[in-house]
Parts: C-alpha cells; sequence; structure tokens
C-alpha cells in the first residue's frame, strides 16, 4: 500500500503519541505500508519544525529523527506534475505526490482542504482516522 502522509499527520504523530496519527506513524515504521515523500514535503516539514510554536512541543532530536526517518526511509518521488486543486494552494503538491507516486491514500487532518475533495486521479484522501480503520 502506497501513501501520502499530510505533514499536519507527521507532527500530530510527534506532539501526541498515543493519538492516531502516532497510530499511524508507527505502523509505517512497522512497515505496514510504504511511505511516499518528495524535496518539497521535507522542505516543508524542516521549515514548520523550526517555528517557535512547535519547537516549544516537538523537542529537537525528535524533530531531527523524523526528518531522518522520512529521508531513509519513505519512498522519494521526483517530477511531480504541476496540480492547481486544493482549495489551500500550499498544499497542491501533496496531490502531485500522490499522482507520481501512484498513492493508494492521501491521509490529512486538513478537513476545509484537501478532505473536501475525496479523491485525486487513483488517491483516496482521507483521515487519520479512516486510514487507520484501514491499515492491515
Amino acid at each position: 500500500m502506497l501513501v501520502v502522509l499530510d505533514t499536519n499527520i507527521l507532527l500530530s504523530a510527534m506532539i501526541a503519541p498515543a493519538g492516531t496519527p502516532a497510530l499511524i506513524y508507527y505502523a509505517w515504521m512497522e512497515g505496514r505500508f510504504t511511505l511516499l515523500t518528495c524535496a518539497h514535503q521535507l522542505e516543508e516539514l524542516r521549515a514548520v519544525l523550526q517555528r517557535p510554536r512547535i519547537s516549544e512541543r516537538i523537542k529537537p532530536y525528535t524533530a531531527g529523527r523524523l526528518v531522518n526517518q522520512m529521508k531513509r526511509l519513505a519512498e522519494d518521488v521526483r517530477g511531480l506534475p504541476s496540480v492547481h486543486r486544493s482549495p489551500d494552494p500550499a498544499d497542491d503538491f501533496l496531490l502531485g505526490l500522490s499522482e507520481a507516486g501512484q498513492a493508494d491514500y492521501l491521509v490529512t487532518g486538513d478537513k476545509s482542504g484537501l478532505l473536501i475533495l475525496d479523491r485525486h486521479k487513483g488517491t483516496r484522501i482521507v483521515s487519520a482516522s479512516q486510514f487507520a480503520a484501514l491499515l492491515p
């Protein structure tokens, strides 16, 4: 199963280790699905982890470990198509990543943005709780 996790899911997993996003993160670490990422997402993740409000909640060693795991263990997708579909243009790269990587699922907590799209090409767009229910 090929999956894109929105950056908000990854951050939530680090902030609340007992929540549903953390369950998804641990499922990835256990090899229960293949995580897709791209250079743009890694840049976004690094930038968000440095914001004062986030860095107060996620310790530097935890942030560094997450970025390193993403770089080392996630499948790096290149050649993303230009997509202009999300209500939040900053999220269009996630749709491009899903398309280029032929993701089965895009998991997001963005209720007013990506979730309202429901699908992008062959990718289902689901919430963390919906995806957790589908995990093998």
